[in-house]
């Protein structure tokens, strides 16, 4: 699938005029984004697949503007969560019964992250999904108990965060030391009188290409097994359990029950019923891809 159509974004003196242009776009019904993505999906109908695109680039622009602060450019930022877009779309499936927008959200903040870990690549950051929470949540945790001063955190503010993101007190003295280091040349040298150069002493730590390619699948898998499940849900389903435990910032039980109109033990309740569906779904999609697998491999 090829961007073609998609408005260039020409660095950040051009992210004015981006934006702009994005906003022209129609944002499209269900009906009509339910008829595009079939005619993408069996026929591979590139004006449907441009249509399709062009209307979410509003949604790529509202996500990657939570990721600044990360000291790169938001143009950069946006053009990869562009790219997590035409990847969402290429794998989409109408008939699973929600919005491209619930699918897509996952890909584009996929797509996004791996660009800044990749780009923070000289201090090794941690690969777990924990150390990568806690590396894209830091500063909103710091912002929300008002420590903003750099340098170390206090022992209560280390404390708070380490309870607030579950991880343990001195994940977060480190990592908060490599987000406040100061940027170092990769060409200083290592003292005044050496020849050296830091760049001389960095390791790669980079995956080899079969590794990256065998960690690709399998967050394309776990992307299909997700989507899958998510249409097991109904709406309401999707919609609280998204809001209270797929997203960075959790919406409380009284928000969501002043949004339905019941009661927070009854949104709730609905929580942790549309999660066990969830997680009774995926298992089930896991256990037939499994079985189709074994069906088509061929005999030794």
């Amino acid at each position: 699938m090829s961007g073609r159509g998609v408005p260039a974004l020409q660095g950040e003196g051009g992210l004015s005029r981006y934006l702009s242009e994005i906003r022209k776009f129609p944002l499209l019904e269900p009906e009509e984004e339910y008829m595009l993505a079939k005619r993408w999906k069996e026929h591979e109908d590139p004006d449907a697949a441009r249509k399709l695109i062009t209307s979410h680039l509003r949604l790529v622009a509202k996500i990657a503007m939570g990721y600044r602060g990360y000291g790169l450019p938001l143009s950069e930022v946006v053009a990869e969560g562009n790219v997590g877009l035409m990847q969402a779309v290429k794998r989409f499936e109408p008939d699973r019964g929600f919005r491209l927008a619930t699918y897509a959200m996952w890909w584009i903040r996929a797509a996004i992250q791996e660009y800044i870990l990749r780009s923070w690549s000289l201090v090794k950051m941690g690969t777990t999904a924990a150390q990568k929470k806690l590396f894209f949540n830091l500063r909103k945790a710091k912002t929300k108990i008002n420590a903003i001063e750099e340098g170390d955190l206090t022992p209560e503010h280390t404390k708070e965060i380490a309870r607030q993101l579950a991880v343990p007190e001195q994940e977060v003295v480190n990592m908060n030391r490599r987000l406040t280091a100061p940027d170092s040349s990769l060409n200083a040298p290592l003292r005044s009188e050496s020849e050296s150069e830091w760049q001389d002493w960095l390791t790669d730590d980079t995956l080899d290409q079969e590794s990256r390619l065998a960690a690709s699948e399998e967050m394309d898998e776990r992307h299909e097994l997700l989507s899958v499940a998510l249409g097991e849900l109904t709406e309401r389903e999707r919609d609280i359990l998204q809001a209270r435990r797929l997203q960075d910032e959790p919406k409380t039980l009284e928000e969501l029950s002043q949004k339905y109109g019941v009661s927070r033990e009854r949104v709730r309740q609905i929580e942790v019923r549309a999660f066990e569906k969830l997680q009774k779904a995926m298992k089930a999609a896991l256990a037939d891809k499994r079985r189709q697998v074994t069906v088509h491999q061929p005999a030794a």
